[in-house]
């Protein structure tokens, strides 16, 4: 009925070519628009899915610590410390472990520190010799302020040429040595609201006891916010060591130890 109104009343008939050139490029358009939409979504899906997933593969911890903290280790004897969180990391990207010694006094000193940095830079870390906790915020290869979710001292002890460990005159000198130690650590790491802390592991027996951990921090602006046991086979692979009076490689009995965490106070 259609093609008989249209012949008899002389209906002009659009010119074939041009309709299907018009319906063929809108056709296309469409076609390339669904396309584009639906592979942006693919992709966002996609690209949620693998991060999610990366998320929940990466994240590894071992007791206080996880290998998506940026963690710089202060005074560390052998470095085994250190080591011992990038094998349970499986990685040390995120790790400065530093120490007092130079490469030189290391290798001398202790018979596993140079296979130990060896092993902790194949697997990405920084290692940074002769860094005194007095002055390191001077040091321009451990970054700028407010860098680190943690910072850690294990055992400070200024040495044993002071005097035995319950006289005042050797107290004061550890105690000297850990606000040295807090002073530049909390210039270091990052805000209390950010997730920020310092931690000194510490024996907690007298005489140790006398130096008075949460008194020392308070004075450096930090807050002790929690104090947790240590414990020695919670760090495989770790040795503690004198790292001093010739017993550099020796360990030394942690009896009973804390790891002390402190903040940053709001307002010093």
């Amino acid at each position: 009925m259609l093609s008989k109104y249209i012949n008899t009343h002389k209906v002009r008939r659009p010119k074939t070519n041009l309709v299907n050139k018009q319906n063929q490029t809108f056709k296309s358009s469409l076609t390339h628009a669904s396309i584009d939409t639906y592979m942006n979504a693919e992709i966002s899906y996609i690209y949620r899915s693998c991060t999610d997933e990366m998320e929940v593969q990466e994240t590894k911890r071992l007791k206080h610590y996880n290998n998506k903290q940026k963690i710089l280790l202060v005074g560390e004897g052998d470095f085994s410390f250190s080591l011992s969180l990038a094998r349970a990391f499986g990685s040390a990207t995120n790790l400065i472990a530093t120490s007092l010694d130079s490469q030189a006094e290391l290798e001398r000193n202790y018979k596993n520190g140079k296979a130990n940095v060896e092993e902790l830079e194949r697997l990405g870390c920084n290692v940074v010799f002769g860094v005194n906790v007095h002055s390191m915020t001077t040091k321009h290869n451990l970054g700028c302020s407010a860098t680190y979710d943690r910072v850690i001292f294990n055992f400070p002890h200024a040495g044993f040429d002071y005097g035995r460990e319950h006289e005042i005159k050797t107290i004061m000198r550890h105690q000297e040595l850990v606000r040295g130690f807090m002073k530049s650590a909390r210039l270091l790491v990052k805000d209390e609201d950010k997730g920020g802390e310092i931690h000194v592991v510490h024996k907690t027996e007298y005489p140790f006891s006398e130096w008075k951990l949460k008194t020392l921090g308070e004075k450096e602006g930090l807050e002790l916010v929690s104090e947790i046991e240590f414990c020695l086979n919670h760090y495989p692979g770790y040795s503690n060591k004198r790292g001093s009076r010739g017993y550099n490689d020796s360990s030394f009995p942690v009896g009973k130890s804390s790891t002390f965490i402190f903040k940053k106070q709001f307002f010093y």
